[in-house]
């Protein structure tokens, strides 16, 4: 499984960015994803997962309401829609199968694959 973030960037506090995970080896509608994010001195954390089959969708308390994450089936993609982005969103975004959305955590992603580079946001206030 191949992993591929891009989207990220340097934004303003308030602005919005949209990330995206191309996935192959492996397809959005067999598998869970979900976004995870490292900051500076952090460990690593859940953002939003989902499962296409079912819809089912799970945000981290603090990004509800700012984030919403989406697949794209034809694109075998995952999207993560940031708005109203705080300085305390920088981080490097990372994207991984999951086993559940309902269980959004590192602990919880797929043993396949490596997690990819990640894309850089970078948000100034």
């Amino acid at each position: 499984v191949q992993l591929v973030e891009s989207g990220g960037g340097l934004v303003q506090a308030g602005g919005s960015l949209r990330l995206s995970c191309e996935v192959s080896g492996a397809t959005v509608r067999e598998y869970a994803f979900g976004w995870f994010r490292q900051g500076p001195g952090e460990e690593r954390k859940g953002v939003s997962c989902i499962r296409e089959r079912d819809n089912s969708i799970s945000y981290a308390d603090f990004v509800k309401g700012r984030f919403t994450i989406s697949t794209d089936q034809v694109k075998n993609a995952v999207y993560l829609q940031m708005n109203d982005l705080d300085v305390a969103d920088t981080a490097v975004y990372y994207c991984k199968p999951v086993y559940s959305a309902a269980y959004c955590s590192p602990n919880g992603v797929v043993g396949i694959g490596s997690w990819g580079q990640g894309t850089q946001v970078t948000v100034s206030s």
